[in-house]
């Protein structure tokens, strides 16, 4: 068996999520969640078929992000993993739970704008995702003034009230 690391190519101001799914509808149903969950969302989708064709497949609504997404899936090549990449103003938070929600999905390896990176296993002609390295390690412990900052800003987003 051997060990790869497959680093993520994208700008930097744009979202990514990597999962992996277990049936060739995840393309479909994956898209429907996507345009549900957020209307108007700008987003690019590839899956990479485990069985028959072995295809990258692929769907989306803005064909620069379904490249961008077929190039990493390609790269990744793992049976049944699934890469969306999110266009610039749209984050992870708001589709995630929607993803989760299909049947056919089994697992979020990572949703992030940080620099991101694939462990693959590789046997024979079988590839699979160990796990991932998302963004770098920390520099230290938050301060109170820390603190106060990411309260602030959580707030400023519109995400906690008061």
């Amino acid at each position: 068996m051997e060990l790869q690391v497959v680093r993520i190519e994208k700008p930097d101001n744009l979202n990514v999520i990597l999962g992996q799914s277990h049936f060739i509808k995840t393309v479909e149903d994956l898209h429907e969640a996507m345009v549900t969950a957020v209307p108007g969302i700008k987003f690019g989708l590839a899956f990479c078929e485990a069985s028959g064709k072995r295809l990258v497949r692929k769907t989306g609504t803005a064909p620069e992000l379904v490249e961008l997404a077929v190039k990493n899936a390609h790269n990744i090549g793992a049976g049944h993993c699934f890469v969306i990449v999110l266009g610039e103003g749209f984050f992870p938070i708001n589709v995630l739970h929607a993803i989760k929600a299909c049947p056919e999905v089994v697992r979020i390896f990572a949703a992030t704008a940080n620099p991101l990176a694939v462990i693959v296993a590789e046997q024979d002609d079988q590839r699979g995702v160990l796990g991932v390295l998302d963004g770098h390690k920390p520099l230290g412990v938050e301060a109170e003034e820390d603190i106060a900052w990411r309260k602030d800003l959580l707030r400023k987003l519109g995400y906690k009230l008061g």
